[in-house]
C-alpha cells in the first residue's frame, strides 16, 4: 500500500473498538484512540501521545470509578470566578472546572491530601501596535508601542498517576494595569485559592500523622483502669468515654 492510501486507511479504536473517522484519529504509544475514548479522559493530562493501550485503559477505569465520587460530592465552599475550585471540607476532597453544570462533566475529584504544593503567577501578554501610511501599509513605532495585558494563573501540584499539576486562568476579563483594581482582585483570588489548599492539606496530614501516632494508655477517669481508649474513645473495660 502506497503512503496516499496508508493515509487514509481505515483504524480501529484499541479502546472501544469501534471505526475511527479519517480526521478522529488520537494517536497513542503502540495504537489508536477515537475522539469519543478521549474525551473521557482527565482535562488535564497531556501525555496522551506516550500512554499506551493499557494506561490508557487504566485512567479510563479511574475516571469511570470517579463518577462515584462526583454523585458523593457535596459542596461547603466555592473559590475562583470563571474557573472554580470546588471544596467539599467534610469529605476532605475538592475539584477544579469551567463548567456550570459541573456533575455531568465528571471533572476528577482529588483528596486534600493529594496536594503537594500550590503557586501563584503573573503572566504578561504583548501585542506591538503598528501604523498605517497612506497605502494602507503598516509599520512599527519608534520605540516600538505595545498593547500589554495581564493574566494571574494558579498551580495546583498534585500527586496523581495521570499528571501532577493543575494549571489555570483566574481572572475572566481583561486585565491592562497591573496595579488596577482587576489585577488586585485577580491576585485576591488566587491568593485565597493558595492559600486555602495549602491550609487544607497541612489539616489532613496531621490528621494522619496523629491517627498513626502510637497510643499510650491512660487511666479511665469512671473505673480507674490503665487502658488504651479503643476506636471511639471509650474505656474497653466498663465504656466509659476516655476521648481519643
Amino acid at each position: 500500500m502506497g503512503l496516499f492510501g496508508k493515509m487514509f486507511e481505515k483504524k480501529t479504536c484499541s479502546i472501544c473498538g469501534g471505526e475511527i473517522g479519517l480526521l478522529g484519529n488520537r494517536k497513542l504509544e503502540d495504537g489508536n484512540l477515537c475522539k469519543e475514548c478521549a474525551n473521557k479522559l482527565s482535562p488535564f493530562f497531556s501525555d496522551r501521545r506516550r500512554s499506551t493501550v493499557d494506561q490508557i485503559r487504566e485512567q479510563l477505569d479511574w475516571r469511570e470509578a470517579n463518577k462515584a465520587r462526583v454523585d458523593a460530592f457535596n459542596v461547603t465552599r466555592t473559590l475562583g470566578c470563571d474557573t472554580k475550585v470546588l471544596l467539599d471540607e467534610d469529605a476532605g476532597r475538592f475539584l477544579v472546572t469551567s463548567v456550570s453544570r459541573w456533575r455531568d462533566a465528571n471533572p476528577d475529584v482529588l483528596d486534600f491530601s493529594q496536594v503537594t504544593g500550590c503557586d501563584t503567577e503573573t503572566r504578561e501578554s504583548r501585542t506591538e501596535l503598528h501604523w498605517k501610511d497612506k497605502d494602507g501599509e503598516q509599520h512599527s513605532y519608534d520605540p516600538p508601542r505595545y498593547d500589554i495585558d495581564y493574566d494571574v494563573y494558579v498551580t495546583i501540584h498534585v500527586n496523581v498517576p495521570y499528571y501532577d499539576s493543575i494549571t489555570f486562568k483566574v481572572n475572566d476579563y481583561r486585565i491592562e494595569e497591573r496595579n488596577s483594581v482587576e489585577f488586585r482582585e485577580a491576585e485576591r483570588q488566587a491568593g485565597e485559592i493558595r492559600d486555602a489548599l495549602t491550609q487544607l492539606r497541612e489539616s489532613e496530614r496531621e490528621k494522619v500523622a496523629a491517627a498513626s501516632a502510637p497510643k499510650t494508655a491512660r487511666t479511665c477517669p469512671f473505673c480507674g483502669a490503665t487502658t488504651i481508649p479503643d476506636a471511639n474513645g471509650r474505656c474497653e473495660y466498663c465504656g466509659g468515654a476516655m476521648g481519643a
